[in-house]
C-alpha cells in the first residue's frame, strides 16, 4: 500500500513538472519583441506631365547635329542643333570633338607651368582625392561629374608619369592628334543650317505634339478622361528639332481614388518615377473630385533634370511619408480603460478614465499593458511612436500575442 501510494506520489509531481515546463514554454513562444522597423507610405499612379512649352522646327532637309544636351540651358540666340548633309559628317564631327578633347587634356599636361607647379607629394595628394571623387560620382550617378573628375585625374597621374620618368612627354601624340584632326577637316562640310534658341530655356529633343495642349494655363481644365487617354509617344514629324521649356518648375497630373481623403491641398510629398533613381520633393496644389473614388490630382516639383524631359507619361509612386517605430503585429493589439491623474489649466489635480489602443507585455511572471501611439499602419502590423515614456511601448518589451486572462493583468 506504501509502495503504490509512494508511486502515485512520484506520477503526480512529474505529471505537475512537465505541465510547468510546457505552459512555461507556450507562454514563451507567444510573445514578440517590440524591435525598430521603418515603412513607406505609397502609392503608385500614372503621372502626366504638364510644362510651357514651345516647339522647335527646321526646314526638314538634311540631319541634325545637337550641341545642346536634353535639359541643358540655352540663351537667346544659342545654336541648338546643325543640319548636314548626311550621316558621315556626323560621324566626322563627334570624332574630330573626341580628338580635340583629348588634345586639349595632352597640351595641359605638357603646359611648361602645369610642370614646374606641381610638386609629387602633393600631386600624389590630389589623385587620391580625385580618385574618392570619381567612386563618389559614379554610385552617385553624377555622369556630369564623372566626366569632369575623370579629365582631371588624367592629367594628374601623366603629369606624375611625366615628373618621375616614367615617360618623357606627349609631343608625339600631340603631333598625331592634330594630324587626324587635319584629315577629318578636309573631309568636313558646312552645315546646311543653324536651329538657335530665340530666348532663354530648357532644352529638350524629345517632342510628342502635346506641346500646345498640356500648358499651366489649362490646368483647371484638365480631366481624368484627358490624363488616361495620353500615351507617351515621340514624334517621327521630319521636320522636328526638340522644344524649349520655360523655367524649372513642373506640373504632374494623376488620376486618384481619395475617398478616404488620404491627400489633401499643401500636403508635401516626394516623387519617384521608373526612369529615375532620385526622389523629387513636391507639392499637391489641387484636388478636384469627379465622382467619390476618382479625382484629379495636380502635383507641383521644382527640381529639374535630364530624366524628367524624356518622357510625357510615366508610372510614379507618390510617397506621402517614411516612417520609422516599434513594429506590432495586428492581432496583439488590445484596448483598456486607463485611469490617469491629469493636471487643468487651474493646477487642480482629477482622475480621468480613458480607452487607449495598446499590447499586454510580459516583464518576468508579471503581465503589464502598454501603450501604442500608432504612426503608420501596414496590412498585418503597425509602427508605434518610440518615445522615452515608460506608459508606452519600449523597445524590446515581449509582446504578448495570445489573450489576457483578467488574473494576469497587473
Amino acid at each position: 500500500m506504501v509502495k503504490t501510494l509512494r508511486n502515485v506520489v512520484l506520477v503526480l509531481l512529474l505529471i505537475i513538472f512537465i505541465s510547468i515546463v510546457y505552459n512555461f514554454r507556450n507562454r514563451e513562444s507567444d510573445t514578440v519583441s517590440a524591435l525598430t522597423a521603418s515603412a513607406v507610405s505609397s502609392k503608385e499612379y500614372k503621372g502626366v506631365f504638364i510644362r510651357d512649352e514651345e516647339m522647335i522646327l527646321y526646314s526638314g532637309n538634311g540631319v541634325l547635329s545637337y550641341n545642346v544636351a536634353d535639359g541643358g540651358k540655352v540663351g537667346s540666340d544659342t545654336v541648338i542643333a546643325e543640319a548636314y548633309p548626311d550621316d558621315e559628317q556626323l560621324s566626322i564631327k563627334r570624332e574630330k570633338a573626341k580628338l580635340e578633347k583629348e588634345l586639349n587634356i595632352l597640351k595641359k599636361i605638357q603646359n611648361p607651368g602645369t610642370l614646374e607647379s606641381a610638386q609629387p607629394a602633393s600631386l600624389s595628394e590630389n589623385i587620391d582625392t580625385s580618385y574618392r571623387s570619381l567612386i563618389y560620382c559614379r554610385d552617385t550617378g553624377d555622369l556630369e561629374g564623372l566626366e569632369t573628375v575623370k579629365d582631371d585625374l588624367l592629367v594628374q597621374l601623366s603629369t606624375y608619369q611625366i615628373m618621375t620618368n616614367e615617360v618623357q612627354g606627349f609631343g608625339q601624340k600631340i603631333s598625331d592628334i592634330e594630324a587626324e584632326i587635319a584629315k577629318l577637316e578636309a573631309r568636313s562640310v558646312v552645315s546646311k543650317e543653324l536651329i538657335t534658341s530665340p530666348r532663354s530655356a530648357y532644352f529638350a529633343s524629345y517632342c510628342d505634339g502635346y506641346e500646345d495642349k498640356l500648358t499651366t494655363a489649362g490646368l483647371d481644365q484638365i480631366t481624368s478622361s484627358m490624363i488616361e487617354s495620353i500615351t507617351d509617344k515621340k514624334s517621327t514629324a521630319p521636320n522636328v528639332v526638340g522644344k524649349l521649356i520655360d523655367g524649372y518648375g513642373w506640373y504632374l497630373a494623376v488620376v486618384v481614388d481619395n475617398s478616404r481623403k488620404e491627400y489633401a491641398i499643401g500636403d508635401s510629398i516626394s516623387l519617384r518615377f521608373d526612369s529615375s533613381a532620385e526622389s523629387y520633393p513636391a507639392e499637391i496644389t489641387d484636388i478636384r473630385d469627379e465622382r467619390a473614388d476618382k479625382s484629379v490630382m495636380i502635383i507641383f516639383c521644382d527640381k529639374f533634370n535630364y530624366e524628367l524631359v524624356q518622357h510625357r507619361t510615366e508610372r510614379v509612386e507618390l510617397i506621402k511619408g517614411e516612417y520609422t517605430g516599434l513594429r506590432v503585429p495586428r492581432e496583439a493589439i488590445r484596448f483598456k480603460d486607463v485611469t490617469e491623474t491629469v493636471t487643468d489649466d487651474q493646477g487642480n489635480e482629477q482622475t480621468k478614465t480613458s480607452t487607449w489602443k495598446g499590447v499586454y507585455i510580459r516583464e518576468g511572471e508579471q503581465v503589464l499593458f502598454k501603450k501604442i501611439d500608432v504612426i503608420y499602419e501596414g496590412s498585418d502590423y503597425v509602427l508605434s511612436k518610440i518615445t522615452d515614456d515608460t506608459d508606452f511601448l519600449e523597445l524590446y518589451d515581449d509582446i504578448m500575442i495570445e489573450g489576457v486572462d483578467k488574473d494576469d493583468e497587473q
